[in-house]
């Protein structure tokens, strides 16, 4: 399978009649390796600071994450493993996997919860299978 049909069909998949806004798939070292239509276009210092926040844990949190120019206070995640973060009505779930980076954003009506089993649930299996 295509990294793009990941982000095609199991990122920006329908979850109780929701989905999420954008979606990507990118390397730990900022490399794009498939993303949906309308995700932004992002900085190589955005990656950086969010690989920075998953090696060490509360560093985004004091200036929020960026992502494409966005800005997102960090809410509770996971520490190592997953970044989640808020941004008026929507928000992003970021998962660590052993190579990637799974981001998932998403506006209301879709919760954050849907969007972190969106996201979450590509990571774990994508960790399962040495990715």
């Amino acid at each position: 399978m295509s990294w793009q049909a990941y982000v095609d069909d199991h990122l920006l998949c329908d979850i109780d009649g929701q989905h999420l806004t954008s979606a990507a798939i990118i390397g730990h070292d900022g490399s794009l390796w498939a993303a949906s239509e309308g995700f932004p276009q992002y900085k190589p210092e955005e990656i950086d600071g969010i690989m920075k926040d998953f090696d060490e844990p509360g560093t985004l949190a004091p200036t929020g994450l960026f992502l494409g120019g966005a800005k997102y206070m960090v809410i509770q995640g996971e520490p190592g493993a997953v970044i989640r973060g808020k941004k008026g009505s929507g928000g992003i779930c970021v998962k660590k996997t052993t190579m990637a980076l799974i981001i998932g954003l998403y506006d209301e009506p879709m919760t954050p919860g849907q969007c972190n089993v969106v996201v979450e649930r590509l990571g774990d299996y994508l960790n399962e299978q040495g990715y």
